[in-house]
This record gives structure tokens, C-alpha cells and sequence, in this order.
């Protein structure tokens, strides 16, 4: 008795679910409603059935070669034109403090080696034009020394910083290029099938009864 109301419950359940899987979806039912309205003249605007934007595999490559080329090249080509000022400030300050400390660098180098060569006519010998003695100078030979190592340790590491903002000006390009593909698609629907079935015991040939129960995103 049990086993007859079970197989009858699972038919009756199957049944159900596979009358409620023929029924339209409601995308066929706005498509045949708005094929009825426009064989009657009527202008429809769908706003109910969405496209899905295709996606570009090729668009995060494009973006980085773009931004690898011309900094900001690629932000512009994802449309993010709010990073453009961003990008140049970032890499026109590191070009800026590595010119700055460059200049001073040499400045100081060219002073040094003169003095080194025994001259006592550069620029940092006699600052305020005071007219001091030969063997007191305003920048002594060891400061001109400290100087000239600043500068350049200073220069240095401006250029590392300007060659990472470039790098990372690539990587934005191409991260926000992977981000705009992503799906963000608010369609979290599923099909639930559940079928019966009969298996046999292949040794004592009694007949099995179960459900399969697929589920598809």
C-alpha cells in the first residue's frame, strides 16, 4: 500500500511540474503580445524583455595596449574619462621631481668637479657675492659632495615612482576593462526538472522506484 500511494505521489508531482514547464515564458507572452499591438498599428517600446550586452575578450587587452602606448589612452577607451586628470597628475608630478632633483644633481656635480679640478669659480663658492676668502667658500667641498648624492638618491627614486604610476595606469585600464564585462545580469532564474524512473534489480529483477532531480541556471 505504501509503495502504491509513493509511486502515485511521485507521477502526480512529475505531472505537476511538467504542466507548469510547458506553460510560456513570460518573455514568449510580451513577444506575442507585442506582435499582436503592432499587426494592429500600435507602436510598442519594450521595456520589459532586455538585451544582453555582448562581451569583448579583446577589450582589457585593447585598454592596456592603449594605456602602454599613451597614458589615459585607455581609461578613454573604457569610458572612464573621470581617470584621464588623475592619470596625467599622478605621472606628470614623478616627471616633474625627477627633473627637479636631476637639475640640482648636476648642478652640484659640475660644482664638484671643478673644484676638484682646482677652480673656484662655481656657482656654489661664492653665493652672496660677499667676497670671501679662497679657502672659505659657501659650500665647502664635502657639502657639495652630500648634495650631489641627495640629489640623485632623490632622482632615483622619483623615476622608480613615475615607472610604477605608468605601470599601474596599465593595470587600471585593464582591470577596468575586466570589471565592465562582469555579469552583473539580475536573471538568477533556474529550471527545476524532476523526472521519475523504474530501475530493475538485476539480481532479484524488483523493480526500483525513485525521482531525478536536475536543476539548470
Amino acid at each position: 500500500m505504501n509503495r502504491t500511494l509513493i509511486i502515485a505521489i511521485c507521477f502526480a508531482l512529475a505531472a505537476t511540474i511538467g504542466s507548469a514547464q510547458e506553460k510560456k515564458p513570460q518573455n514568449q507572452e510580451v513577444d506575442s503580445l507585442k506582435m499582436n499591438l503592432e499587426e494592429e498599428g500600435v507602436m510598442v517600446v519594450d521595456t520589459l524583455v532586455t538585451k544582453k550586452k555582448r562581451i569583448n575578450p579583446l577589450a582589457p587587452s585593447k585598454a592596456a595596449f592603449y594605456s602602454a602606448v599613451l597614458p589615459g589612452l585607455g581609461q578613454i577607451y573604457n569610458k572612464r574619462y573621470w581617470k584621464v586628470p588623475i592619470v596625467y597628475a599622478a605621472i606628470g608630478t614623478g616627471i616633474y621631481a625627477y627633473t627637479f632633483n636631476d637639475g640640482r644633481y648636476n648642478r652640484f656635480r659640475d660644482a664638484f668637479k671643478r673644484r676638484r679640478a682646482g677652480f673656484t669659480d662655481d656657482e656654489f663658492y661664492d653665493l652672496d657675492g660677499s667676497g670671501i676668502d679662497p679657502g672659505n667658500p659657501d659650500f665647502s667641498d664635502d657639502a657639495l659632495e652630500d648634495a650631489q648624492e641627495r640629489f640623485q638618491r632623490d632622482r632615483d627614486l622619483a623615476l622608480l615612482i613615475t615607472i610604477l604610476l605608468y605601470a599601474l595606469n596599465v593595470v587600471d585600464a585593464n582591470v577596468d576593462a575586466h570589471l565592465k564585462q562582469y555579469n552583473i545580469d539580475d536573471d538568477l532564474s533556474f529550471n527545476l526538472d524532476i523526472q521519475p524512473y523504474i530501475d530493475l534489480n538485476p539480481i532479484t529483477t524488483d523493480p526500483n522506484y525513485g525521482l531525478a532531480l536536475t536543476i539548470k541556471f
